[in-house]
């Protein structure tokens, strides 16, 4: 298995999030939970199923996005989810969507596991992640 250069790596990040997104990264994005590890194809993505849940919808821009380093590529605002009224689970992990779509696996984009797994109920309030704290990394 080879793999690319530290800088090579950090453009190819840059152009999945962030305002050099190419084609076919949205310009919004839907972030999805998931309590179950998302395939590379998408697949095997479980969120959750009470009514009160939706995904966090983020501009794919360098405000929220900025540039790739080390190889790791991570939001620079929070990111927050609707205020949950009933019991969502535990999630760890996010999954990457266009924005407004039926999440399926043609409008999947990339997910990611969580810091620690966060269990969400209605008393838990709207379901907030800190700057820093989504994270997709390239291999290598």
């Amino acid at each position: 298995m080879g793999f690319v250069a530290d800088d090579v790596m950090n453009a190819l990040l840059d152009a999945f999030l962030g305002s050099g997104h190419i084609s076919p990264m949205p310009a919004i994005l839907d972030i999805a939970l998931s309590s179950t590890q998302p395939a590379d194809d998408g697949t095997n993505v479980t969120e959750p199923t009470d009514p009160s849940y939706g995904p966090a919808v983020v501009n794919n821009d360098t405000t929220n996005w900025p540039a790739a380093s080390a190889r790791t590529k991570s939001n620079a605002n929070a990111i927050v989810f609707p205020t949950p009224t009933g019991t969502w689970g535990t999630v760890s992990w996010f999954a990457l969507y266009d924005n407004g779509s039926a999440h399926s696996t043609s409008t999947f984009r990339g997910w990611g596991q969580l810091n620690a797994p966060r269990t969400i109920t209605a008393l838990s309030g709207a379901p907030t992640f800190g700057v820093g704290t989504l994270v997709v990394n390239g291999p290598g």
